[in-house]
C-alpha cells in the first residue's frame, strides 16, 4: 500500500521556455529542417505515445512485456541484496512495475529499508503516472527526476551510497532514439553512473521487414500521425508559432542503409512559418519536410557489442523471435 512518505514529488525544474525556443530555432535552421525529439513528450504527447503502445501494429511493448514476464526472476536471481533500481525513460511506470511484480520471488531486497526507485523522465505527466503506479507497491521509495537522461544520471550518482547495489533499466527500445555514436555516449554515461558489479537491463527493437516497420510508425488509425503533429501544436501554444497542422502530412520511412525509421512532417503546400518566441521565420516549400524522430533498429549481437564497448559484460540475452525484440542483461566492469 502506498504511503505518502515513501513517494517524493518530482523535481520542479523543467526545460525553460527560452531553451525550448532556442532548440526549435537551431534545429529548424538545419538542412534538412529538424525538431528535437525530446519535445514530442508534453502531457498530450505522452498520452498519445501510451496509446501508440496499445496499437496492434506496434508490437514493441507487447514483445518486451512477454520477455520481462518470462525472465524477470532470472534478472533478480543475479543479485545478492538489491537496494536501488534506476529507470531511464520511465513513462507510465508499467514496465518497471511488471518487472518488479514478475520477479518478486527472485528479488532479494533489504528488509531494513525500502527499495529505492529512481525514475528519470522529461515528462512531468509521465512521472506523476509512474509514481502512482509504483507507489502502490509495498516497501518502495519512489524518487522522481524530471530531467534529461544525463542530468538525471548525474543526480543519482551524486546521491548514491557506495555500498548500494543498483540495477539500471532502459526499456521500451528508447536506445533506438539515438544514432550509434549517441547511443554509445549515453551508455558510457550510464556506466560512469554505476559501480563495478551493478547491472543494466536494456530493451532494443530488432530489424524486421520494412512493411512491418512502416505500419508500426504510420498506423491506420492515425495515432502516430497525431503524436507527430502534436509537436507543432505545442510550438504554436508555447512559442507563439503559426503552424497550420492541416498542412502537414505525417510520413514514416525505413532507411535501410542507416537501419532506422524516420518520422517526418511534410509540408503540403508553400507556406510561411513564423515562431515569435524563437525569432524564426522561413518559407517551407510544398514537399519540404521537418525531421522529428529517428528510431534505430538493431541485430541482437549488435546490442551486445555496443554494450561491451561501453564498459559492460554480457550476462544474458533473451530474444522474442515472433516480434523481433531483445532484452539484454549486462554487468558493469
Amino acid at each position: 500500500m502506498r504511503t505518502d512518505d515513501l513517494v517524493q514529488p518530482p523535481h520542479t525544474t523543467t526545460v525553460s521556455a527560452d531553451a525550448f525556443a532556442d532548440d526549435v530555432r537551431a534545429h529548424l535552421m538545419r538542412t534538412p529542417r529538424q525538431l528535437p525529439t525530446t519535445y514530442l513528450y508534453d502531457a498530450l504527447g505522452s498520452a498519445l505515445f501510451e496509446s501508440i503502445c496499445e496499437l496492434p501494429w506496434y508490437p514493441v511493448t507487447r514483445a518486451e512485456a512477454r520477455l520481462i514476464a518470462r525472465h524477470a526472476r532470472d534478472v533478480f536471481r543475479r543479485f545478492g541484496e538489491l537496494s536501488t533500481i534506476v529507470e531511464l525513460g520511465s513513462g507510465s511506470g508499467e514496465k518497471l512495475r511488471l518487472l518488479l511484480e514478475s520477479g518478486s520471488n527472485g528479488a532479494r531486497t533489504s528488509s531494513r529499508r525500502p527499495l529505492e526507485l529512481h525514475l528519470v523522465d522529461v515528462s512531468a505527466a509521465a512521472l506523476r503516472q509512474a509514481e502512482r503506479a509504483l507507489g502502490e507497491l509495498g516497501h518502495v521509495r519512489v524518487i522522481a527526476h524530471e530531467r534529461s537522461y544525463e542530468t538525471g544520471l548525474d543526480e543519482y550518482a551524486m546521491d548514491r551510497h557506495p555500498a548500494d547495489q543498483a540495477l539500471m533499466v532502459f526499456l521500451g527500445s528508447n536506445i533506438g532514439n539515438f544514432d550509434r555514436d549517441g547511443a554509445g555516449a549515453l551508455l558510457a554515461h550510464m556506466r560512469a553512473s554505476l559501480q563495478p558489479g551493478d547491472a543494466l537491463l536494456i530493451g532494443a527493437d530488432l530489424v524486421k521487414p520494412a512493411s512491418t516497420l512502416r505500419l508500426a510508425y504510420d498506423d491506420p488509425l492515425g495515432v502516430t500521425a497525431a503524436f507527430n503533429r502534436n509537436l507543432l501544436l505545442r510550438i504554436n501554444r508555447e512559442l507563439d508559432g503559426n503552424f497550420d497542422l492541416s498542412a502537414y502530412a505525417h510520413r514514416a520511412i525505413w532507411n535501410a542503409t542507416a537501419s532506422r525509421v524516420e518520422m517526418h512532417l511534410v509540408s503540403a503546400r508553400d507556406q510561411w512559418v513564423s515562431i515569435a518566441q524563437s525569432g524564426f521565420e522561413a518559407e517551407l516549400r510544398a514537399g519540404e519536410y521537418i525531421w522529428t524522430e529517428s528510431s534505430y533498429k538493431y541485430e541482437a549481437d549488435e546490442v551486445v557489442d555496443l554494450l561491451e564497448t561501453s564498459g559492460f559484460r554480457r550476462i544474458d540475452q533473451w530474444v522474442d523471435e515472433d516480434d523481433r525484440f531483445a532484452l539484454t542483461l549486462v554487468q558493469a566492469i
